[in-house]
Formats: C-alpha cells, sequence, structure tokens
C-alpha cells in the first residue's frame, strides 16, 4: 500500500483563504450530490455529500473541513430540499465527525494512504452511527449507511485517496 507525505495546510479561520478553498468544497458537496441525485437512491448509495469534507478536512485541516461540514448539508437543504430537513441534524453530526477525524488523523500520520482514510471513514461512520442511533431510536438508520451506503464508502475511501494524492502534486 503506497503513502505519501502530506503537505498540510492546516489552514485558520483567521485566513481568507481557509474561506476560499472551503467555498470550493462546499461547491463540490453540492454538485456531486446533484448528480447523484439522478439515481434512484443515488444520495442513500453514494453518500455524496460527505467526499469533498473528507478531502477538505484530510488535506487542509479540521477548521476547513468543519466549514465544508457545516456548511454543506444546510446549503444543498435549503437550495435543493435535499437532504431533507429532518435529515439535516443527522448529517450535521456525521459531518462534523468526518472533519474532525480526518482532520486528527491527517495531522498525525502526516502520510496519505488508504489505511489512513479507512481509519477516518470507519470513525466518522461508527460515531456518526453511534449519534444517528441515539437521535433516531432505531439501529435501521445508521446501520443502512453500511449496507446500502457501501459503494459510496467505498468511493470515498478510494476516491478521496486519489483526489488527496493529486492534490498533494498540485
Amino acid at each position: 500500500m503506497q503513502t505519501q507525505t502530506v503537505q498540510l495546510y492546516s489552514l485558520s479561520l483567521r485566513e481568507s483563504k481557509s474561506f476560499l478553498v472551503a467555498l470550493a468544497f462546499i461547491a463540490g458537496n453540492i454538485a456531486l450530490p446533484q448528480l447523484c441525485h439522478l439515481i434512484p437512491q443515488g444520495g442513500l448509495i453514494f453518500l455524496p455529500i460527505y467526499f469533498f469534507t473528507l478531502v477538505g478536512a484530510y488535506k487542509y485541516g479540521w477548521q476547513v473541513g468543519l466549514l465544508t461540514a457545516v456548511a454543506s448539508p444546510i446549503v444543498n437543504s435549503l437550495l435543493f430540499g435535499m437532504p431533507a430537513h429532518a435529515m439535516v441534524a443527522i448529517i450535521l453530526v456525521k459531518s462534523v465527525f468526518l472533519a474532525l477525524a480526518a482532520g486528527l488523523v491527517a495531522s498525525r500520520v502526516r502520510k496519505v494512504s488508504l489505511l489512513s482514510i479507512l481509519a477516518v471513514v470507519l470513525t466518522y461512520q461508527v460515531l456518526g452511527g453511534l449519534a444517528e442511533w441515539a437521535i433516531t431510536g432505531t439501529i435501521a438508520a445508521p446501520l443502512q449507511d453500511f449496507q446500502l451506503g457501501l459503494p459510496g464508502l467505498l468511493f470515498q475511501i478510494v476516491g478521496g485517496y486519489l483526489v488527496i494524492r493529486y492534490l498533494l502534486r498540485k
């Protein structure tokens, strides 16, 4: 398994560049779900709203990730009604766990590998799933991401790894 040292840009919210970078990832988190929603149950299968949060937080730090994590589901819901308003809180919780996990793992390992991205995805899914279970009172909802959303989880792991490696070359 290949690894590559990550040139981290742990951008602070005091820098205007943080907001510009986050804006680009938010745009990605708006466009990708729109494409996936062209497929029946595409959002549930591909979990697209998390993809650019993962990439942004891993490459540019938890603060950029957190901006992306919070803004993406809110903007998508307000503009397109997806995620449904009832799901926004759960997606926000999972997105925040993702941003924090990606930022933490990247700053600790300082490398990008399939294993480190897998660790991030499993962390946010398990913690987010526990939160979703607590909120909804049913274990069926969080298990859906592991059942129906398996292609999306694999896309996050492999696609996230490839996009981060691409960004490292820039």
